[in-house]
């Protein structure tokens, strides 16, 4: 049941399941020319779709039996998903389409794909909320989403799901992906702005743990890095009681241009509909934002690096907006830690307060996890920290594409236990579990 590949300073149990980058994971995705890019013959992409109408009929089908033959197995509607392709070329260029056969159409829309291979490179920093359906769950147990920071070609991260059971024994199950992985679709392609707010969906038929989010912004073009989901209850009033819970899912994640990074909200109700938006203010410019799963003293609550070495505590009137520098919360303080420390998600309510999770890194740029507590009505005020790290990488588990390291983006509280996803050297996701009892216990 257990892994000796992380070394754990408290009865955390390491499990054996890992997940992997995967290369055979690929979606469909449009292939851009440059639809400006010209020469004295014109625009790449207007000769592109000469050329296929040049073809002859038979030869157009020969070649587009050849296209079928090769990928239409490999991919979920894959004549479609070519026919969607073509209209917006057609829609860029301008193209009268009128005449063409459907067959036509779907070749010139082949030629404007090609795979992708969303998770060739590294699988990591996981994230996990309780899922929106928890029908038929007994024994304390509760399906949950858990978010992960897929890496592919380029290096560009997109957001990646996957759906399960965790029960409070410390036991989980991973719910299958099909061969299949789908793009989430843009509600209106016309709105890609970098400082606009985008919505995409899932397509009906596709199951949350097969969809992709992929980068739409010019902000957001060089990657979407470590989503820290939440579940956000806008009714909760503190105690427990009161007005029915009303609960949107809300993650904190970096939008990375390729040369500037900038702190997006990801919201969603039901994992089918998704809005990226912005955050404003002064406190968007920096990475590893983590948000509290409900207001505290009548505001939204905030942690967040602010400088890049400390841990601060943020509040604000709007979700969308943290223009605060907020108030130093903890600096690193022992040697694992000594040179910068950061959040690992939301914090978790505990009847003994605010349970945070943190990452210290140390020597050699060596990450550990720690935690902490802080005060339930008072969340600036730190109760306690461990001095030791609750998990290191050792052996195996120190070399992938980013070496010495383990993250985490969030934990679930599953009864009176946590059950921890994490990321390994930026390579692959392990899990672990333990008690909030024993976690507390080893808190100064």
């Amino acid at each position: 049941m257990s892994n000796e590949n992380s070394r754990a300073h408290t009865s955390l149990q390491i499990l054996d399941e890992r997940l992997h980058a995967d290369p055979s994971r690929v979606v469909l995705r449009p292939f851009h020319l440059g639809w400006q890019a010209s020469d004295a013959k014109g625009s790449r992409a207007a000769r592109l779709v000469a050329d296929v109408l040049a073809l002859p009929e038979t030869e157009a089908a020969e070649e587009y039996e050849r296209v079928l033959h090769d990928f239409q197995e490999r991919h979920w509607q894959t004549e479609q998903l070519f026919e969607d392709r073509y209209r917006e070329v057609e829609a860029s260029l301008g193209i009268d389409g009128s005449a063409l056969t459907p067959m036509r159409r779907r070749l010139i829309g082949a030629y404007f794909c090609h795979e992708y291979t969303y998770a060739a490179a590294a699988l990591m920093n996981p994230s996990i909320v309780p899922h929106p359906d928890q029908s038929g769950m007994t024994g304390g147990a509760c399906r949950f989403v858990m978010s992960l920071r897929a890496v592919g070609e380029g290096h560009i991260s997109s957001i990646v799901f996957r759906e399960g059971i965790a029960h409070p024994d410390g036991s989980f199950q991973l719910w299958p992906q099909s061969a299949f992985a789908t793009a989430m679709m843009l509600d209106d392609a016309s709105v890609v702005d970098a400082d606009s707010a985008v919505t995409v969906h899932r397509h009906s038929e596709s199951s949350l743990s097969n969809s992709v989010i992929f980068p739409i912004t010019e902000q957001q073009k060089g990657g979407l890095e470590d989503l820290r989901l939440v579940r956000f209850d806008h009714a909760d009033m503190g105690d427990g009681a009161g007005a029915e819970p009303d609960y949107e899912w809300i993650g904190t994640y970096t939008a990375y241009s390729g040369s500037s990074i900038r702190s997006e909200l990801l919201r969603t109700r039901d994992f089918r509909d998704f809005v990226l938006e912005p955050i404003e203010g002064k406190a968007g410019r920096n990475k590893g934002m983590a948000l509290f799963p409900r207001k505290v003293n009548g505001k939204y609550c905030m942690i967040g690096r602010q400088d890049g070495k400390n841990l601060y505590l943020m509040y604000s009137d709007r979700l969308d907006c943290w223009d605060d520098d907020g108030v130093l919360l903890m600096e690193p303080k022992f040697p694992w830690e000594f040179i910068q420390i950061g959040n690992c998600g939301s914090p978790i309510q505990t009847d003994a307060g605010w349970l945070i999770l943190t990452h210290g890194v140390g020597a050699m740029r060596k990450y550990a996890l720690g935690c902490a507590l802080l005060d339930r009505d008072d969340p600036s005020k730190v109760l306690a920290r461990s001095s030791k790290p609750l998990l290191t990488a050792i052996d195996a588990d120190r070399y992938g594409y980013v070496p010495n390291v383990v993250y985490t983006c969030g934990a679930l509280k599953v009864g009176g236990n946590l059950f921890v996803p994490y990321g390994i050297s930026d390579s692959a996701v392990g899990f672990a579990s333990t008690s909030i009892e024993d976690i507390l216990a080893l808190m100064e």
